[in-house]
């Protein structure tokens, strides 16, 4: 099972902040939860911190 993030992400196209859940991924070093925008269905991205 994956280990997964629920909090607020920013959603570009929107410009707002968003409640959204995601899974968790190692990218470049560092923790980041990947999920979809619930209103336009873009792929949000948030930096969690190091690995």
């Amino acid at each position: 099972m994956a280990e997964t993030y629920k909090g607020e992400f920013y959603c570009v196209k929107c410009k707002e902040k968003r409640e959204a859940e995601g899974e968790i991924a190692v990218a470049n070093g560092r923790k980041m939860a990947k999920g979809v925008c619930p209103v336009c269905g873009t792929k949000l991205n948030r930096i969690l911190g190091k690995a």
